[in-house]
């Protein structure tokens, strides 16, 4: 809006003095800029963006309110500017009639432009009412303090506007976005089972949604509450800032949350990778007792008079936990899943040590066997290597314990002490001869 100038002496009062051509001239001059930037600036705010969005939206609360009244401030703005034109056409008409005015030319071209002569209708000031005081029937004002007028009523009208417009550009685009990345939260967390009522995550994920709905209904239909005026910019329109608090809590909310579904997510896969090697654990158990078991039947059909200990069945109660651990990862109930895993996980390698212990003791009679069976054979080599191969007593003894450990079932008490003896008599057929060489005990000698 166009700020009025100066003038010489007091504006409406009847002391001041006449102008001259030149100062009517110079006022006229300066009026008629004034009155185009006036002009220009309310046909600025028919057209403003915030305005139009404001006339078509379905108002609430405080905005409803100011608008209504900015509205009828508008209309007044407008009736003031009419006064404003009428009465500057007419001092223009009245300076145009001579190009040399006479004395009474000037004295009511000073009247009209420096004199209150500017008649409002009292409804045409009754939108200014709070500005101005009471109403009144009419209103008497120079062009000077219609400019004044003008100026308050527009610099109100377009505070209202800007300052609603800001609140529209500023917060439903950023409730939009996060509304977005809450939508992607959703689907991350309808993936790892937290729902509400389940989990305390998809209970907070219920209540933002809820917030930011509610939000954006009431940015929309009364952007006004979501402004807050700065005081050191109270008089320029638009001083001031959205209020983004109750945004700024929902977004640390849902940042809270999104933090809570990833922790869940990794706990996800975490139980996941726990279940698989769990299961692996207990599968390696289950074929190390299936193999002691076939085991311990093959030790009693070719072992004889040795205790061959009894193997275990599967670890039945493991198993039923196992399917309750992958119940709960079915049905996310992460704080049931980590300690039972937590106990399953132990419990299983004490199974399997179990397991490998039972095959261990089950297979001792065959790896009995097996140790005879290579020493034999260690010192039919060694015998054959000094040339005693077909010694008779060693072939004897050799057959006598052959025929014991690769018999079914073998003695192995029998067996071990045949080998003895046949290791005992290889040692005696190496000594050298002599005047005291005699018999030995057991083996002697390397193999």
């Amino acid at each position: 809006m166009g700020v009025p100038g100066s003038f010489p002496g007091s504006p409406g009062k009847p002391q001041d003095p006449v102008m001259d051509r030149e100062e009517v001239d110079r006022a006229l001059s300066r009026l008629g800029a004034e009155h185009e930037a006036i002009e220009t600036s309310l046909l600025a705010l028919q057209d403003h963006a915030g305005r139009r969005l404001l006339e078509g939206a379905e108002l609430t609360g405080v905005t409803k309110d100011r608008w209504a009244a900015t509205e009828q401030s508008i209309t007044v703005l407008w009736a003031h500017f009419d006064a404003y034109t009428a009465a500057l056409t007419a001092a223009r008409e009245l300076r145009a009639r001579r190009r040399w005015p006479s004395p009474d030319d000037l004295a009511e071209l000073t009247e009209l432009l420096r004199g209150a002569r500017v008649t409002v209708p009292g409804a045409a000031t009754a939108g200014a009412a709070q500005l101005a005081g009471p109403a009144r029937l009419s209103e008497q004002f120079s062009l000077e303090e219609l400019v004044g007028r003008m100026n308050t009523l527009y610099a109100a009208a377009l505070n209202v506007i800007v300052s609603a417009d800001a609140v529209w550009s500023a917060l439903p685009a950023r409730i939009d976005l996060l509304a977005a990345e809450l939508r992607r939260t959703l689907s991350l967390a309808r993936s790892v089972g937290v729902r509400p009522g389940e989990h305390p995550a998809g209970d907070d994920l219920e209540r933002i949604t809820y917030e930011l709905t509610q939000l954006r209904a009431q940015v929309v239909s009364d952007p006004l509450a979501f402004w807050i005026p700065d005081p050191d910019r109270s008089a320029a329109p638009g001083g001031g800032r959205p209020d983004t608090a109750r945004y700024d809590r929902a977004a640390r909310a849902l940042e809270d949350a999104r933090r809570e579904i990833e922790a869940v997510l990794d706990v996800r896969q975490d139980a996941e990778r726990r279940l698989m090697q769990l299961r692996d654990v207990l599968s390696r158990a289950d074929r190390t007792l299936t193999e002691a078991r076939q085991a311990r039947g093959e030790v009693l059909a070719k072992i004889a008079a040795s205790e061959v200990p009894a193997v275990s069945g599967p670890p039945t109660a493991l198993h039923e936990q196992l399917s309750t651990a992958a119940e709960y990862r079915r049905h996310a109930q992460w704080h049931r899943l980590s300690p039972l895993l937590d106990s399953l996980e132990q419990r299983a390698e004490d199974e399997l040590h179990r397991a490998r212990e039972s095959l261990t003791a089950v297979t001792a009679p065959l790896a009995v066997r097996a140790e005879l069976r290579g020493r034999l054979d260690a010192y039919k080599a060694k015998a054959a290597r000094h040339g005693l191969a077909e010694d008779p007593l060693l072939t004897e003894r050799y057959d006598v314990a052959r025929r014991m450990l690769w018999s079914a079932p073998c003695d192995l008490r029998a067996a071990e002490h045949a080998v003895l003896r046949y290791q005992q008599a290889v040692a005696e057929a190496l000594l050298p001869p002599g005047p005291d060489s005699g018999p030995v005990d057991g083996p002697q000698g390397g193999t």
